[in-house]
């Protein structure tokens, strides 16, 4: 699905020589392991193969460790992802549309999945490797499996903060997402992860 795949795909250019691929997870489960909460305001652009922009939007994101997550679009493309931990939640307000789905725990399917899980996983199922230029390191991840969202995932950082992420999947289609506005292990409400069913919404209910 066009949406729940946009929904949730919740750098520097030197590499560093002699950058082993241990140090990279090291380093990126450093900056992870730490990361109890995390709340920010996103633009996120969708490009193509050759560059050029094909949607950009706007909204705001909060996670909390493990497996939560909330993640709103703004308008014009507005939407609403919800995983309380158990199940994933995807409500489209103008088709009046709530797909459910358990929550897969395998963080190689989702960049929302991996910020939200633990970052010993990491170890087991991406190559990683990390470059880092003026205070801002950036880690690509390879995914070890072939069925996931993502041929590659670019995570950076700035003074030790997550400031963006990019994927890109088999086709060469970019999801560029800037974070601002950024809270890291501030209290976030326990009902920003709940989700209720409006009243009237169709329910797809999606692998058991």
């Amino acid at each position: 699905m066009r949406t729940f795949k946009l929904a949730l795909a919740l750098g520097a250019a030197l590499a560093l020589p002699g950058m082993a691929q241990a140090d990279g997870v090291e380093r990126l489960t450093d900056l992870l392991e730490p990361l109890e909460s995390y709340s920010a305001d996103f633009e996120q652009q969708i490009l193509d193969g050759s560059g050029q922009r094909l949607q950009k939007v706007e909204g705001h994101m909060w996670l909390s460790r493990p497996g939560k997550f909330h993640w709103e679009v703004d308008a014009p493309y507005q939407q609403v992802v919800v995983s309380d931990g158990d199940k994933v939640y995807l409500y489209d307000p103008d088709l009046q549309q709530v797909s459910v789905r358990p929550l897969d725990t395998r963080v190689t399917h989702t960049p929302a999945l991996l910020l939200s899980g633990s970052a010993e996983a990491l170890t087991e199922n991406y190559e990683v490797t990390s470059r880092q230029e003026s205070g801002i390191e950036t880690f690509t991840l390879i995914p070890k499996a072939p069925d996931t969202l993502f041929e590659s995932l670019e995570l950076t950082f700035e003074d030790d903060r997550l400031e963006g992420l990019q994927m890109e999947d088999s086709t060469g289609q970019r999801t560029a997402i800037n974070f601002d506005d950024i809270d890291v292990n501030e209290d976030i409400s326990a009902s920003r992860f709940e989700f209720e069913i409006p009243d009237g919404a169709d329910v797809i209910r999606e692998g058991g």
